[in-house]
């Protein structure tokens, strides 16, 4: 039985996480009636060496405290790609990654528990903040549950998001979850097409959408989902009724037909290592695959990447405006703040268009993720400022920035001198620099999603604000390294996350190899497609990237290149260039080569050759084509050279180039995947010109340095 003792001791634990060792089994029953807490059960009795749990040499299992908690779903396999299947734990024996798995519920439950009364998510209505605390946000969690089961949502099926940041986002999102079936965030920027293909590979019961605007893609294709149920729309008044679509009122009114203990039921139901969320993210074929992520995955990584970086809890908040489809924003913004009871602030639709600044100053996060893209266009407008300045205000801000880059250099190296004027320089400059982008408060400025440059870097860390790399996937449900504060080296995505493990893949001899994940953030497999899965995990469970990297004598991870064909904008965009390459060339019978351009960039652009005769020695001439030739008569156009039409620019073919480039536009999946500019070579690739391989397979990276000269002008940006 629990002495007065053991009571006070657990009574501690709420507020500081102690744990717990047990030496008489047989008092356990009892335990658990009176504590639910996860604790570290030894059937050995306390020895020399094994102090206590936190100890390294300790040996015991962590698994949760109530029996029927220990439980996980039968599984044989690390990987699956069934909805119903359940895979094996990536558990550690002891020590990060052999912490007791949980489900959302219990991760939920758990900061509902302790910080009930804290702030959770606000957003702004008629200019004024409105908030739910984590008790009101779980109670409309719950009512979101109950009104999914009402309208029908089968166990392991499908509710499509599609709408911008909300806390109705998120209720959606965590109440279909609750409910059993599998939440999918599908990109505002996809056509109908696109949003049809996620919708009916996740079988989807029911669609969450924000607007009428996204009502109406989903009107267009509702007759090819043979599992859609309903439709919720939680924006604005309906423009028109329909059956089984419903307001956001209506929908959430629909709890009350269900009871507690029917939704308990199913809660109680789910199992850490089982399906609860989908990522879509497009891969070289163009499709988009369904990342299947196990209520582990979350809870887990959750955990693992916010103690990394010593978030505490019931303090943080952040910014909400990235897409909620995309595994970073969804990871930071929803599910990180649940396990720490941080709150998220959702900014304005058109937060990327101007006002996510102002939204920034009211709330000052403590913590700020951005895509490179977001960091670029800060450091643009400052930049353009700075410009306007008087001679002498612009010899102090470059003074203070010469010493603001020392003394950022300085902390990354660990040297901690802080050079002479920076006392000075911080209060002339970075103070208010700080202030007046809302990042005053902010002790973990992030970017991660895509590649940033080295020369935005430098300029952050010049105002005394270290923006710090991460680096993962979908498939790692996020975070696979991570940088922080005293702990990031510039061009460098950190160290990997306490609890996984690195690999590098046949490495060369520069130490160069394929980057592989190992840990409890390792994803379940792609739904429906074992065969994308086996490529993506070898037969030991190891995650391939795609990506080359390698490390330092300080384990910090350095991506060198990219094995997979995939392009990743400015923005955090994925892109496969393959489909929209082959489109032009299809749509537009003049081309003969096509090369998609946008990596690291703000958008896409694309380099073109024309179709010419082919020497005996398989260099391409100055000769059109027949094919090419006809195409020019067909347009009134008596070329028969490449170079009469390069030259003079000719109007006619020019145009008919542009109007293809419009219509394989129009089938793009979002606007991210629009092609805006685009040149064409005087001259077309091949073997022995070095562009292509032997099997002519597009050599990029070679053509992107052959032709630097034109991809800059296409850009804007200045030669070096």
């Amino acid at each position: 039985n629990l002495t007065e003792a053991d009571q006070m001791f657990y009574h501690l634990s709420e507020a500081h996480d102690i744990c717990f060792v047990i030496h008489n089994t047989a008092a356990i029953k009892t335990f658990v009636k009176e504590v639910d807490r996860t604790v570290l059960l030894h059937k050995q009795p306390m020895m020399a060496g094994n102090c206590c749990p936190c100890c390294p040499h300790t040996t015991g299992a962590s698994v949760p405290l109530k029996l029927s908690d220990v439980s996980l779903a039968t599984a044989e396999q690390l990987w699956c790609t069934s909805r119903d299947q359940a895979v094996k734990l990536r558990m550690a024996e002891m020590g990060s990654g052999s912490e007791a798995p949980m489900t959302v519920h219990q991760m939920f439950l758990k900061t509902v528990k302790i910080y009930g009364d804290l702030p959770a998510v606000a957003s702004k209505k008629e200019g004024q903040w409105v908030t739910l605390t984590w008790r009101e946000y779980y109670q409309q969690c719950r009512a979101a549950a109950k009104s999914f089961l009402k309208l029908g949502l089968e166990r392991y099926h499908g509710v499509g998001i599609l709408g911008f940041n909300s806390p109705e986002w998120f209720i959606s999102d965590i109440g279909c979850i609750l409910a059993g079936g599998l939440a999918a965030g599908i990109y505002t920027t996809n056509s109908p097409e696109a949003c049809q293909y996620v919708a009916d590979n996740c079988e989807a019961n029911v669609l969450v959408v924000e607007n009428h605007k996204q009502l109406l893609k989903i009107l267009q294709i509702k007759d090819q989902l043979p599992h859609l149920k309903a439709i919720v729309q939680y924006k604005d008044e309906l423009q028109q009724k329909l059956p089984n679509l419903y307001t956001w009122a209506e929908f959430m009114k629909l709890s009350e037909e269900v009871s507690d203990e029917r939704l308990d039921a199913v809660v109680d139901s789910q199992r850490a290592n089982q399906c609860c969320t989908l990522i879509y993210t497009s891969g070289t074929t163009g499709n988009p695959k369904g990342v299947m992520l196990s209520h582990d995955n979350i809870t887990w990584t959750s955990n693992a990447a916010g103690a990394m970086t010593g978030l505490q809890h019931g303090v943080e908040c952040v910014v909400s405006y990235l897409p909620l489809s995309h595994v970073a924003a969804q990871v930071n913004d929803m599910w990180i703040c649940m396990r720490f009871a941080g709150a998220t602030y959702f900014a304005d639709p058109d937060a990327l268009k101007g006002s996510l600044g102002t939204t920034l100053k009211e709330v000052r996060p403590t913590s700020f993720l951005g895509v490179p893209r977001v960091w670029e266009k800060m450091q643009e407008k400052m930049k353009a400022i700075g410009a306007k300045s008087s001679g002498m205000k612009k010899r102090v801000a470059d003074w203070a920035k010469s010493i603001g880059l020392q003394a950022s250099y300085s902390a990354m190296n660990g040297e901690n001198l802080v050079p002479w004027g920076f006392m000075l320089a911080n209060n002339l400059v970075f103070k208010k620099v700080r202030w007046a982008l809302g990042l005053d408060r902010c002790r973990n400025c992030l970017t991660g999603a895509a590649p940033i440059t080295k020369e935005t870097l430098e300029y952050f860390m010049s105002l005394s604000l270290p923006l710090y790399e991460l680096y993962g996937m979908s498939e790692s449900t996020g975070p696979h390294t991570i940088s922080w504060e005293n702990n990031f080296k510039i061009m460098s995505c950190g160290k990997v996350v306490v609890g996984c493990q690195t690999k590098l893949d046949k490495p060369d001899e520069d130490g160069n190899g394929e980057i592989c994940f190992w840990g409890r953030h390792v994803f379940m497999g792609y739904l429906n497609e074992p065969e994308k899965t086996e490529e993506a995990l070898d037969q030991e469970g190891w995650l391939h990237s795609g990506d080359l990297g390698k490390h330092d004598k300080d384990n910090f991870l350095f991506i060198t290149g990219r094995i997979k064909e995939l392009i990743i904008t400015a923005g955090g965009e994925n892109i496969p260039p393959v489909p929209i390459e082959d489109a032009v060339k299809a749509e537009i019978a003049i081309i003969s080569n096509a090369m998609l351009l946008g990596d690291k960039l703000k958008f896409l652009s694309m380099m073109l050759t024309l179709k010419c005769v082919v020497d005996d020695i398989g260099e391409p001439t100055d000769e059109l084509t027949p094919e090419a030739v006809a195409f020019c008569h067909q347009r009134g156009i008596t070329a028969t050279k490449a170079s009469e039409i390069i030259a003079s620019k000719e109007p006619a073919i020019y145009k008919a180039i542009q109007e293809g480039i419009e219509r394989v536009n129009a089938k793009a999946a979002s606007n991210a995947q629009r092609v805006q500019k685009w040149v064409i070579l005087d001259r077309d690739f091949s073997i022995s010109g070095g562009e292509l391989g032997p099997t002519m397979k597009l050599k990029r990276g070679v053509v992107v340095k052959m032709f630097q000269e034109k991809i800059n002008k296409i850009y804007g940006m200045a030669q070096e």
